[in-house]
């Protein structure tokens, strides 16, 4: 039976047999080493001789070994594989496009998506996704033990969440259908059928017509909703216990991933600073002489933002609150007697990870809103149904799972904290 080179530690003195690939291969006069890799980790197995067989192999080669484990110090283990027999069980046909054994994956980012296979096996990408994983983890977790249910929302729909043009259409038996920009109408209507707190992570998709580092047409979103609440403070409230809570496990339980990224797990203040979007429009204007915004900060305003929020908060986090109405969704609950809206973006190290905010409850109030915003209230018919037989105050957000993994690793293109991911130009792999 196979074992894990991470359980070896548990088997000195026996034979066993261990499956991987070939990591490194080292060749001295009367012996040869080769480093064997797994899911778990490395191991060095050496080979008395020069076994005919060793001429032919390559890196990446898939082999299975059999050997005793023996004490060694070495930088690989405390130990490793005396080996006796080597069968390979999958060969390398064609000359490696990347190297993958070195510390870094030095290669520009066309490369590394064109041979997306092979460059997932580099231990900084092995780290980065289980990390990923573990950050999707925790957040289900947190949500599941305050009463949250997860539920699963469809991702052919009707009508677009967000409205506009930033919607792919497809063909659905024919007649016209869209992939969904979000689960928010699920996610509302399930909070006013009754569970009242609900959360999912899942796909969704916009048509956008950018090429920048930080957007994907596809991503994950981790979305959740809640009922009956006062206002946007108690879901930033909420928020931050839940940042808190992800950021500990992934010190608990991926501190292995964060030493090979070779980065510090960000601090989640308790209570994470918050500036008005008129606000931050001020102090943009008196320390970085921007007098080109008006009501919404561009990439350079969130960079700029975020650097005033660490110099004066020492926060990493900043949350922006009341952005005017024509700049959020048709079901963002507005105050009264003004334009700002009970809503609220969470910009990390100067990217925005999070949008959220109080929605509308009151189907006229609602229906309204649509008109404002120029839509056909016919069209969105089985949303508005629903709240038709008594809807909570409620309200929720959206986290992109690619974005906060790529601040929290510190890379420059969110394309890389996708496992395959989609854009204007890449379908492939």
């Amino acid at each position: 039976m196979r074992v894990l080179l991470s359980e070896l530690k548990n088997n000195s003195g026996e034979k066993v047999l261990v499956k991987g690939w070939v990591h490194r291969i080292r060749l001295l006069k009367s012996v040869a080493f080769i480093v064997l890799r797994d899911r778990s980790g490395l191991v060095q197995c050496v080979f008395e001789g020069k076994p005919e067989w060793i001429k032919g192999l390559k890196l990446e080669t898939v082999i299975a070994i059999e050997g005793i484990v023996c004490p060694s110090k070495n930088q690989y283990q405390l130990f490793e594989i005396q080996g006796e027999l080597l069968k390979i069980e999958s060969e390398v046909t064609e000359n490696l496009p990347i190297q993958i054994n070195g510390a870094l994956l030095d290669i520009n980012l066309e490369t590394v998506l064109n041979n997306r296979v092979l460059s997932l096996r580099h231990s900084q990408n092995q780290a980065l996704f289980k990390l990923q994983a573990l950050i999707v983890s925790a957040f289900r977790k947190f949500l599941e033990e305050n009463d949250f249910l997860e539920m699963f929302t469809p991702k052919i729909v009707k009508e677009g969440a967000e409205g506009g043009a930033e919607i792919f259409k497809l063909d659905y038996f024919g007649e016209t259908a869209y992939l969904a920009q979000s689960p928010q109408f699920y996610k509302q209507m399930m909070v006013i059928s009754g569970f009242e707190r609900v959360f999912e992570v899942g796909a969704v998709y916009r048509a956008e017509q950018h090429s920048t580092n930080r957007h994907l047409n596809e991503y994950v979103s981790m979305d959740f909703e809640i009922g009956f609440i006062k206002d946007e403070y108690e879901i930033m409230a909420l928020e931050e216990k839940l940042l808190q809570f992800m950021f500990h496990t992934l010190l608990e339980k991926g501190s292995q991933y964060l030493e090979i990224l070779e980065i510090q797990c960000p601090i989640v203040p308790e209570i994470i600073p918050k500036i008005k979007m008129s606000e931050a429009i001020e102090i943009l204007k008196m320390h970085y002489q921007r007098h080109d915004l008006e009501d919404d900060l561009d990439p350079q305003g969130e960079r700029e933002i975020a650097a005033y929020a660490k110099s004066k908060y020492g926060s990493e986090f900043v949350f922006i609150t009341h952005y005017p109405r024509h700049k959020r969704p048709m079901y963002t609950k507005c105050y009264e007697d003004s334009d700002e809206t009970h809503s609220f973006d969470l910009l990390f190290r100067g990217l925005e990870i999070t949008t959220g905010g109080q929605r509308i409850h009151q189907k006229d109030v609602l229906i309204n809103s649509m008109k404002m915003k120029g839509l056909n209230p016919d069209l969105y018919s089985s949303y508005l149904e629903a709240f038709k037989y008594g809807a909570p105050a409620h309200g929720g957000l959206a986290i992109g799972l690619e974005r906060l993994t790529a601040q929290i690793v510190g890379l420059n293109n969110v394309r890389l904290a996708s496992l395959f991911p989609r854009d204007q130009q890449r379908l492939l792999p």
